[in-house]
Order: structure tokens, then sequence, then C-alpha cells
């Protein structure tokens, strides 16, 4: 008879025994945990602390618990066979699931391709980059953009990347002078603060310009640095605001020269394998550039001049429609906020009447240029091409995951919903990425691009809010994370979109309108007046689609207003945010003057 003892791994463990050896490396487990928490000088403070302890515990015990019965039970040879076979059978399992869901995600992406292709639609983000254009045509290569044409290209930026940047913290060559870095200001404190005695005006809620403000800041300005003229005694604020600015003549001058070009085309690196990736610091210079103009023009029209404030003006039209054909959502909000800028000047000088009939009709003629909804259309097709490029991206290197991520800014923060995502999008098959790139166009197609109606030139803010909560509501699933990450800004784009065009509607009935004034002496008592002499025909509302709403007030002047996003007629009152800035979610969309 053989009285050796079993072996450890062979012993058998079994019912009271078993239970307390685990509770006994629960409580081992727990006690320690705890008393390494104390040494580190972090007692428990609130009752959950504890709880959270004993999970930990309970939790972290089963684990090992479980992961040592597994291996005894490893230890039988014929368990280990066995063990095996089911590898071996799940491993099938997991193959044929991930070779069917390959080909049928593939399968149904061509379907639907070929499906919406038949009905004009396009897929591929090159065919919504701009065709090149001859360098003596091309606004964008005039020599005032070197610089900028350089900072936008990815492989300049890594040839000339300073290793050592300067006292100033460049970090690109030193020898790089970028001629549109302008300002009107010193860094961001420029009297523009939303006070009642900043020196911005705002023609969304009646406010003018005053350059008595920004006099004084200039010439306060001079009193510690030279970074802007001033002279000797103080002239008529205009004088001194133009002459302040007039560091910047020559770069305005080429920058007029340019403008003359036909053709406008920034060559950007469209070829990025990721679209996210593609750097647009030219917008940035001319969103600098459009702020300089203005306060030029408003300056020039408080000094009299007010062909030179057309002049500038007209040029900052030019800004706008120099990257209209760029394929970026971002690109075109960036060409409403300039329009909302040069708008100031043109208002400002339709409310102190000091515009001609002639210079009416031209800034007519550069407003009836812009069509934000065709543009909405157009940029939204194109975002559209460029997510299915990203994912197609993504899926060649799926560790791109956390790139993505440090792009995005959405509701996938968090250490634990990375991590679960991040496995998630290791995991998931080929094919799943070919249906995450339908649902992206589905929800476009059927959710996104029916808030605009260029044809019938309206957008719709319940559509608008149906197609961001739809978005929302997709179940957070591998096929649908794309979706998620990328669409749901796309309802605000919406929104700013409407503004835009709509108050470009209304500058040209303002102008139309003052045009009538000039004529007969007054404003009309209705719009229908303008037509035909003034306009072919009146702009309806882009909410809506009804007549935009006007009337005469007792002082002579005039209101006229879109109801808004919150399509409710609010009688030509404007909505506000607790900052003071306005709202464009309440209140209605309004063009009026100040009160005589």
């Amino acid at each position: 008879m053989n009285d050796k003892p079993k072996s450890f791994w062979k012993k058998s463990w079994k019912g009271s025994r078993l239970f307390l050896i685990w509770l006994a490396l629960v409580i081992t487990i727990m006690v320690s945990f705890s008393i390494s928490i104390l040494l580190i000088g972090k007692p428990f403070t609130e009752p959950s602390d504890f709880g959270v302890v004993l999970i930990d515990g309970f939790v972290g015990v089963s684990v090992v618990f479980g992961l040592w019965l597994f291996i005894r039970w490893l230890c039988c040879w014929r368990n280990f066979k066995r063990f095996l076979f089911g590898c071996a059978c799940l491993a099938t399992l997991i193959a044929l699931f991930y070779a069917e869901e390959d080909w049928r995600g593939k399968h149904d992406w061509e379907k639907y391709k070929h499906q919406w292709e038949a009905k004009g639609e396009k897929f591929n983000f090159a065919d919504f980059v701009p065709p090149p254009v001859l360098d003596d045509q091309n606004f964008a290569m005039a020599p005032i953009f070197d610089a900028t044409r350089n900072l936008a290209s990815r492989k300049w930026r890594n040839e000339h990347r300073n290793q050592h940047p300067d006292a100033s913290g460049n970090p690109w060559d030193t020898n790089l002078i970028d001629r549109l870095q302008i300002d009107i200001g010193r860094n961001d404190d420029w009297p523009v603060t939303r006070s009642a005695t900043n020196g911005s005006g705002d023609w969304q809620t009646a406010k003018a310009s005053d350059l008595k403000i920004w006099q004084n800041y200039y010439r306060a300005l001079a009193t510690t640095t030279n970074l802007f003229p001033v002279a000797p005694q103080p002239q008529l604020p205009a004088q001194d605001v133009l002459l302040a600015l007039g560091k910047y003549d020559s770069v305005i001058e080429e920058l007029r020269a340019a403008s003359a070009r036909t053709e406008s085309r920034f060559p950007l690196d469209y070829d990025d394998e990721n679209p996210a990736e593609i750097l647009l610091p030219h917008l940035a210079a001319l969103k600098r550039c459009s702020q300089v103009l203005q306060l030029r023009a408003i300056a020039d029209l408080q000094n009299g001049e007010s062909e030179k404030a057309l002049a500038d003006i007209k040029l900052n039209f030019r800004l706008i429609d120099s990257v209209h054909s760029e394929p970026f959502i971002i690109t075109h909000l960036v060409r409403r906020a300039i329009l909302q800028i040069t708008l100031q000047p043109v208002w400002e000088g339709l409310a102190e009447h000091k515009w001609s009939d002639a210079q009416l009709a031209e800034l007519d003629s550069e407003l009836s240029k812009l069509d934000f909804l065709a543009d909405y259309e157009f940029s939204v097709r194109s975002e559209r091409a460029a997510h299915i490029k990203i994912v197609d991206w993504m899926e060649q290197k799926r560790s791109r995951f956390w790139e993505l991520f440090n792009m995005i800014d959405n509701d996938y923060k968090g250490t634990m919903k990375h991590f679960g995502l991040s496995v998630e999008i290791y995991l998931m098959p080929k094919g799943w990425y070919y249906q995450s790139e339908i649902v992206l166009s589905k929800a476009q197609q059927q959710w996104v691009l029916p808030m605009v109606d260029d044809a019938q030139q309206t957008v719709s803010p319940q559509a608008a809010r149906e197609s961001v909560a739809t978005v929302g509501s997709l179940r957070p699933t591998g096929v649908n994370l794309f979706a998620r990450l990328l669409l749901p800004e796309l309802g605000n784009y919406a929104e700013k979109v409407a503004n835009g065009q709509t108050v470009a509607n209304e500058a040209r009935i303002a102008i139309a309108l003052e045009r009538y004034r000039l004529a007969h002496g007054r404003y009309p008592d209705s719009l229908d007046a303008l037509v035909p002499q003034f306009m072919e025909k009146i702009p309806h509302d882009i909410i809506g689609g009804q007549p935009l709403h006007y009337r005469l007030t007792e002082d002579g002047l005039f209101v006229l207003y879109s109801v808004g996003w919150n399509e409710r007629d609010d009688g030509g009152t404007v909505g506000f945010k607790t900052d003071g800035t306005v709202d464009m979610n309440t209140g209605d969309w309004v063009w009026r003057y100040p009160a005589r």
C-alpha cells in the first residue's frame, strides 16, 4: 500500500475546505490592500472606500482562484486533450466568422456604392479635390502667400523644423518670414471685449464701432511698444486708426494686386492618407487679414473716404471666394466668419448713408455670388468621402485609433471607454469597417444632407434636431463607432450655414432699401417695391421658406428679420446668451439700425 501523500496539484479540494481556502485568500488580500493604503497616507474617508476594497478583493481572488482550479483541471491528460480539441473548434469558428463578416461587409459596401454612384453620388475623396490651376492665374500662388504655403506642407515643416526654438518659441526655420502675420492689436488685448465700453461694433445688435476707444488703445500701446505708429499729438480717431494700421499698407496692396488673378487654389497636401491631418494654416491668415481690412474700412468711412472702404470690403469678399472650392467644412465655417466680419463696415456705411448708388450696386454684386447652401451640400459630400478615407486609413493600421481620438473631441472620453473601444477596434473584422462606411454614408444621405435644400433655398431646423438625435441614439457598437464619432456636429454646421445665407440675403435687401431711399427719399412700405428696379427677386426666409419680416419704425427706419433657428416670430428681438453674446438658437436674426 502506497501511503505517499498526493501532490498539491492532485489533492482533492472540495466542499467546505475549498470555500475556507477561498475565504482566507480574500481576507488576506483585503487586509494587505488596506494596510498598503494606510501606509501611503490615504485613510478611508467614505464608506464607499471600504466597499471598493471589498469588491476588488472579492473579484481579484475569485479570478486567481478560478485560474488555479483551471490549471489543476488541465493537469489531467484527458482534460488537456479535450481542451486542445475545444480550442481547435473555437479557432475554426472564429476564422469562419471573420471570413464571412469580411466578405459580407465588402459585398454590402460595394453594392451600396454602386447603387448611389448610379444616382450621381461620389465616395472617393479625390473626386472633391479642386483641380490644379496655372500659377500665374492662381491667387493662392502669389508671393504674399509663400510662407503660408510652406506651413501647409507637412514635408516642408519636417525639413525645416527648428530643433532649438528661438527666444520667441518659434519652432520653424528662422528664415521663414510670414508677411500675413498681421493683427489689429497685440496678442489678445484688443478693445473688443463684450462690454459697454469696447470699441468693436456688432451689426447683429445694431451697435456701431467706437474708433475713439481704438485710438486710445493704439496710443496707450505706443507708450510701451513700437508695434503701431502714432502721431505725436492725437488726431481724429479715424486718422489715428488709419495711421496705426498703415504699417500693413504694403501687405494689403500686394494682396489686392494678387486678387486680380482669376483663379484660386491653395496647394494643400490632398494626398495625405488621413484627410484629418491636412494642414490649413491659410485659413487663420485669411481671417486675420479680414479683421485688419474691416477696421480699415470702418476708419475710411468715418474719414469720408468711402471708395477706399469699398476697396477693402471687396478685397474681403475676394478672401471669402478664394477658398470656396475647398472640400472641408472648417473652410466654409471660416468663410462664414469672414462674411460676418465684412458685413460690419457694410452695415455702418448703410446706417450712416455713406454709400453712393453705384457703390451699393457693387456691394450687392459681391453678396449675390454667395450660396452657402450649395457649399453645404458640396462640403457634406466631400466630408463623407473624407470620413470613408479615414476609416480605410484606420483599418490599415489599427493602432491609429489613438491618433484619431487625439484629433476628435467627442463623447468617447475616459480611460475605460478608450480601453474598451481600442480592444474593439483591434478585434473588429475588416468587414465591420466596410459596414461602418455604410452607416456613415447612410447617415449623411438620409439625415445630414436633407437638412439643407439648395434648390428651394431652405434649411430645416427640425430636420437638424432629428438628425442629431438619431445619430446620438445609435447603439455604441463597432459598426456605429465612426458615425457616433464624426457626425454629431453637423447639426451645428447646418445652423451656421442657414445663418450665413440669411444675413447675406438681409444685407442685399438692406442695400436695395438704401438705393430706394436714395431715389425716393424714404424707405418703402413693402419689400415688393424693390422689384424689379433694385432686386430681381426678394429672397425668402431660409428658415421655413416664408417671406422675411419687414416693417417700418416710427423714426423712419426699418426692421428686417428672419424667424431664426427656433422657427418662431419673436417680433425682431435678438436672443442673447448669459455672457452677452448673440445666441443664434433663440430670438430672430435681425438687420436694423440704431434708433435716431
